[in-house]
């Protein structure tokens, strides 16, 4: 009886992590989208900035 117990203890542990999981997938969809959006805009502001000092540069010449 002791080890029934213990192994329903556990497939009932295992079932709420999975749960808990599969609730939190569309969290991890918008966490991925809005790293996507920052990282993007890191760039592009990074490459403008590249493109400034490039031309500041060359004008020196």
């Amino acid at each position: 009886m002791k080890a029934f117990l213990t192994g329903m203890v556990f497939l009932i542990f295992v079932g709420v992590i999975a749960s808990l999981g599969f609730l939190l997938f569309p969290l991890l969809l918008l966490i991925a989208f809005i790293l996507r959006l920052v990282l993007s805009i890191a760039i592009l502001v990074f490459f403008i900035w590249l493109a400034g000092k490039l031309i500041l540069f060359l004008s020196k010449k």
